[in-house]
């Protein structure tokens, strides 16, 4: 499943198409797809890991899963779950992914590499949950839409926190430092892995010796109530 920030990428990439007509729509998804022809598509947004497209009186969500995949003005030799054509030419194809359409207004809905994230809301959804553990708290799209599994490890090896910390145990300071983070190592993610480059900087993600004191690291193929797997060290990250 992909990091919400690997989202931006496509967002970007399609940027082109907004402002287009879509001309034609095909596919294989049980979604009344059909009633996106004719309509003109006025923004691109991520939100946590879906990728939006917004048009005049709905919106279409598009979540990639574990092996969803795009192509633009190409198509693969298996079927769309749904394809767009646009005017003017161009087209925009989604494979082995989910299809919703979501009627309501997105302009309330941000993730937490959004200009309009508030850090301040987070801390305030994070000490109503005392008993949360850190390695949970940031799997929890509420909070943090975006944040997935990777950018967990990473976050709380960042700021030398052990995942299994309860989130009424932090101080003030050290939630402060969950919460910026998770930001500003999602734009971290975004950059490396635009330049090709993010399974380099895996500080502890899928390795074994901590590169800051050179102890083994830890593992737990299923961590907390998300049961997600976890890589940290004992020796620097506090409980």
């Amino acid at each position: 499943m992909p990091e919400g920030p690997s989202i931006v990428i496509p967002k970007e990439e399609a940027g082109g198409f907004v402002g287009r007509k879509v001309t034609g729509v095909r596919g294989n998804s049980r979604e009344p797809i059909q009633r996106i022809e004719g309509q003109r598509l006025r923004a691109l947004r991520s939100w946590g890991k879906h990728f939006l497209m917004e048009f005049d009186d709905f919106s279409v969500r598009i979540h990639f899963m574990l092996f969803g995949r795009y192509r633009i003005d190409e198509r693969k030799p298996t079927p769309e779950r749904l394809g767009l054509d646009f005017a003017g030419g161009g087209e925009l194809n989604f494979y082995a992914c989910s299809v919703r359409f979501i009627e309501a207004p997105l302009d309330e809905v941000y993730d937490v590499m959004n200009d309009a994230w508030d850090p301040a809301a987070a801390r305030r959804k994070l000490r109503a949950r005392p008993d949360t553990l850190a390695a949970d708290a940031l799997l929890d799209q509420d909070v943090f839409a975006g944040v997935g599994n990777i950018i967990k490890n990473e976050v709380l090896h960042r700021i030398r926190l052990h995942p299994e910390s309860r989130i009424g145990a932090l101080s003030p300071r050290k939630l402060g430092e969950l919460v910026t983070q998770a930001r500003e190592y999602s734009f971290d993610f975004l950059r490396w892995k635009k330049a090709y480059v993010l399974r380099k900087h895996y500080q502890v993600h899928t390795r074994t010796i901590c590169p800051r004191d050179g102890h083994r690291l830890s593992y737990r193929k299923h961590l907390g109530q998300a049961k997600r797997r976890a890589f940290y060290c004992e020796h620097c990250q506090r409980l």
